[in-house]
C-alpha cells in the first residue's frame, strides 16, 4: 500500500473514533433524569434541622415549604420523592456520591456552589441576619465587639461572615455549632451572644415562640434559594427548572409561599 495513502487511512480511522467516543459521550453522558425516571424516585438531600424550609415536626415527619414543593415538582415529574437527611457540612460529597440527586433546603446560591453544583435559577430570596434574645443590650453589629457570635457550620451564614472581614475580626469568638435549632437553643440559654442565620428561619422561631428573639436591623448579606444537582446533571436540573416555572405561572408555587408564609414571597417569574 502507498504509504500516502496508508497515512490518510489511518488519520481517517483516529478522527472516526474521536467522533464516535463523542457520539458516545453525549448519548450516554447525562442520563440524570432518565435514572429519576427509571427509578420513579427523586431523593432530595436536606438539613432536617432548617425550618420552615425542612425540619421535624412533634411527629418526627419531615415537613416545610421547600419539602411542599419538592413534593409537588416530583408528582408533576410523576416520580415519588425520598427525603434523605444528610450532613449539611457533607452535602458536596452526598451529592456526588450518588447518595442524593438534588440538595434542596434553603439552599443559598453563592459562588462556591456555583462552581460545586448545577443550580436553578433562584426561587426566593433572604438574608442573612443577626438575632439576639430580646432583652439584649445589643442593639447594633457595632455592639457585638468583643461577643460571642453563633452559626451553623458550613451554611451560608458562614460565607456571609467571611464576606465581613473587619465585622468578623471584631467578635469576641465565632461558635460553629451542627444546625440552627441547635444554635437557637444555646443562644436560648445565653451561651452565645447572638446568632446569625437566614431571616427566613429567624422570622419562623420569632412568629412561633413570641416575643423571646429580636432581629438586628443590619444584615450581613442578601441572598437568593436555589436547587442544586450534579454539575453533568442538566438533564435532571432543567426538568425540575421546568416544573417550578409551570408551579409559578399556574399558581401553585404562590399558594404553596401562602400556607407557610401568609403571602407569596416567591421570585420565579416575578
Amino acid at each position: 500500500m502507498n504509504k500516502r495513502i496508508f497515512l490518510t487511512l489511518i488519520s481517517l480511522i483516529l478522527v472516526l473514533a474521536v467522533l464516535t467516543t463523542g457520539c458516545a459521550k453525549a448519548a450516554s453522558g447525562d442520563q440524570s433524569l432518565k435514572k429519576v425516571q427509571d427509578a420513579k424516585t427523586l431523593v432530595l438531600g436536606l438539613d432536617d434541622a432548617f425550618p420552615p424550609m425542612g425540619y421535624r415536626n412533634e411527629s418526627n415527619d419531615i415537613v416545610g415549604f421547600d419539602v411542599d414543593v419538592a413534593k409537588e415538582v416530583a408528582k408533576r415529574m410523576g416520580v415519588e420523592l425520598k427525603l434523605q437527611p444528610i450532613d449539611w457540612s457533607q452535602k458536596f460529597n452526598e451529592l456526588n456520591a450518588g447518595t442524593i440527586d438534588c440538595i434542596w433546603n434553603g439552599y443559598t446560591i453563592t459562588e462556591e456552589r456555583l462552581q460545586e453544583t448545577n443550580v436553578t435559577s433562584a426561587y426566593m430570596k433572604n438574608r442573612q441576619i443577626v438575632i439576639v434574645l430580646a432583652d439584649s443590650p445589643v442593639q447594633s453589629l457595632a455592639d457585638l465587639a468583643g461577643k460571642k457570635l453563633a452559626l451553623q457550620a458550613e451554611s451560608s451564614a458562614a460565607e456571609a461572615l467571611e464576606s465581613k472581614p473587619d465585622f468578623k475580626a471584631s467578635l469576641g469568638e465565632v461558635i460553629e455549632l451542627k444546625d440552627n435549632v441547635t444554635a437557637l437553643l444555646d443562644l436560648k440559654a445565653s451561651g452565645s451572644d447572638a446568632l446569625l442565620v437566614d431571616e427566613i428561619v429567624a422570622g419562623y422561631y420569632i412568629a412561633r415562640e413570641g416575643k423571646q428573639y429580636r432581629i438586628l436591623d443590619e444584615a450581613l448579606a442578601e441572598e437568593e434559594y436555589g436547587v442544586g444537582f450534579r454539575k453533568a446533571d442538566q438533564a435532571l436540573r432543567d426538568e425540575v427548572q421546568k416544573q417550578l416555572e409551570a408551579m409559578a405561572k399556574d399558581g401553585t408555587l404562590a399558594k404553596i409561599s401562602t400556607e407557610w408564609f401568609s403571602k407569596d414571597i416567591t421570585t420565579i417569574g416575578k
